[in-house]
Parts: C-alpha cells; structure tokens; sequence
C-alpha cells in the first residue's frame, strides 16, 4: 500500500510534537526534583520508567536539550543539569541571520532591533550605577580604540570591550552573555556581507560621543547616540533587502 505525502507529513508533524512534549516533561522533572547546575539527572532507565517511554525515546530527547545547553552528557558517569552557556544560541542565531541575508534580511534585522532595544533602553540605569572608576574604565576602553584606529587596525574587539564597560555597572550577566551572543552574530553577518569601505575614524567618533552623553549624566543623549549607532549595519541590510 502506497502512503500519501499529506499522510507522511501529518505523521512527522505529530512525532515532533511528542518528541517536544517529551523534552518539556523532562526540564519539567529537573525543576520539579529541585535540581541545580552540576546536580546529576536520574538515569535514562529511571526517566524511562518515570515518563512512561522507551529508553531510545529517552536517550533522543536528552540529546536534544544538551545541544539545547539544558543538560551536559557525561559519557560513562552521566546526565547532568548544565551550567550557562549560549554557544548554542549564538551558533543558532548566527545561522539564522546569515540565512536569512540570502532573501531579504529579516531575521538579521530583527536581531539589530533586539540590540538596540537593549542597550538604548538600559543605558539611564548603567548611568545611575555608574562609578568614577567605571567611567574611567570605559574612557581607557575609547582611548584604546583610538590608539588602534590610527593604526589602521579593525576595531571589532575594541568596540565589543567598549559595549562591555559601558553596561559593566548593572551587573547583569545574562545581559553581558546576550552580548556576546549579539557580537558574534554581528560578526558573522558582517563577514557574510562582505568587505565594505570602512571609516574607522568615524567609528570612534561615534563611540566618543556615546562617550561624552554617558559622562555628561545627559540619559536622553546617550541613549539617541546609541540607537544612531546601529545605522551602519542597518544600512547594509536594507542593501541587501533592495537586491
């Protein structure tokens, strides 16, 4: 007998959903047992019992929420709930922009507007928490870009240092980490755009006058400077959305 396409899908469709559920009941569990990072999962024969599946079922949902960065598999001593760690989610993200670059840029540009969301909202608070020693830090941060920009040197490192010290002081990491995801993202989308004219000048000039807002105690300022400085790559993307 001859199964219908429609047939197939329906029933790959429904495998998935289970195979989700199955990954939810599972962080479900964790939560429920009072698990923490580096506590050990029970065993797959245990899971098995306690959900009611097959241990293949078991061991196929595990390796999903390990490349998820829920849990660690330790190959001869065991499952284990896993520490933070975006690599997963900087890897996904970073696909998802590149590919996305190949029609119109959307997801590419959805993940600028995320950034500059963050980072324009946010900045009155990083201001209000901000030390002298802070803002001495991020003005070594400006000045190391401007010894680097004269050099001719590329200023990636040194802009992603800047973006650090300036939100150093809400002593957010999950907001430092999501940096990071964003930076290496950025990274690769600026990589899958190929080489530009870039005014490594003019950068710096940007960043000194986020700079100067920040040390002015000016809030309103700081946070235009910074939403202005995204037009750059925004610029290319909308490029790419005309081709």
């Amino acid at each position: 007998m001859t199964v219908a396409p429609q047939e197939v899908s329906a029933a790959r469709f429904s495998a998935q959903l289970r195979s989700h559920a199955l990954q939810t009941r599972i962080m479900e569990l964790i939560l429920e047992q009072g698990l923490d990072v580096g506590d050990a999962l029970p065993t797959e024969a245990e899971l098995s019992g306690t959900l009611g599946v097959g241990r293949n079922t078991v061991r196929e949902s595990l390796k999903v929420l390990q490349a998820l960065g829920v849990i660690e598999i330790r190959h001869g001593f065991g499952t284990f709930v896993a520490p933070n760690n975006f690599h997963a989610l900087a890897d996904g993200l970073a696909f998802r922009g590149r590919l996305s670059l190949r029609h119109r840029g959307e997801e590419a540009m959805e993940l600028v507007d995320v950034r500059q969301a963050l980072e324009s909202g946010l900045i009155g608070s990083a201001m209000d928490r901000m030390t002298a020693a802070q803002q001495e830090d991020l003005q070594h941060a400006l000045e190391a870009m401007e010894v680097a920009a004269g050099k001719g040197e590329p200023l990636f490192a040194h802009d992603a240092e800047f973006h650090r010290r300036l939100f150093a002081p809400l002593r957010n990491d999950l907001l430092m980490n999501l940096m990071d995801v964003f930076w290496k993202v950025y990274r690769q989308i600026h990589l899958e755009l190929g080489p530009a004219p870039v005014d490594l000048l003019q950068q710096v000039r940007d960043h000194r006058e986020i700079y100067e807002a920040v040390a002015a105690g000016n809030k309103p300022l700081a946070s235009e400077r910074l939403q202005r400085h995204f037009d750059g790559i925004r610029g290319k993307l909308r490029a790419v959305a005309a081709r």
